[in-house]
């Protein structure tokens, strides 16, 4: 597996893996389950790509995951779900750490409970809970990792 920068010639099959493990995880929202593969790249055009720094992970020359980082903010962090379980999301969070070594900070759903095993698996705390912002508006929460949590327990209930 290697992890390499995102190349706007790649946009097309990075964007229908955001589309696929959306499909695969979102039961929940409705507004995600209706979005076309041209509608989801569209979206991923002109939301996620701006302004973030973005690696991919590449399994056998086949994209296979990326993560989409604002400064300290892990914004989209997606691995193709045949692709899943295989050490993808891991390297993909260990490239966010360097690119931040002292800090990444996240929101997910509370609902998306295989995110949020990965996460907590990884160190990231629950720091707060609350809704998400439109269209989706369902319950998330925020995560935290810093490096000295790792040995300290400030999980909040």
């Amino acid at each position: 597996m290697e992890i390499r920068a995102y190349e706007a010639q790649d946009e097309a099959r990075i964007a229908a893996i955001w589309h696929r493990a959306g499909l695969d995880e979102y039961d929940y929202l409705p507004a995600f389950q209706a979005l076309t593969p041209e509608q989801a790249g569209a979206v991923f055009a002109e939301v996620i790509v701006p302004d973030a720094q973005l690696a991919v992970a590449w399994i056998e020359d086949q994209p296979a995951g990326f993560i989409a980082l604002r400064g300290s903010y892990v914004d989209r962090l997606y691995v193709d779900p045949q692709r899943q379980r295989r050490g993808c999301g891991s390297r993909l969070l260990d490239w966010a750490r360097q690119q931040s070594p002292q800090s990444l900070e996240l929101h997910t759903h509370q609902q998306n409970s295989r995110a949020r095993a990965f996460y907590e698996k990884h160190g990231f705390k629950a720091v707060a809970f609350g809704m998400s912002p439109a269209p989706e508006r369902v319950p998330d929460v925020e995560y935290h990792w810093r490096p000295a949590d790792d040995d300290a327990d400030n999980t909040i209930e």
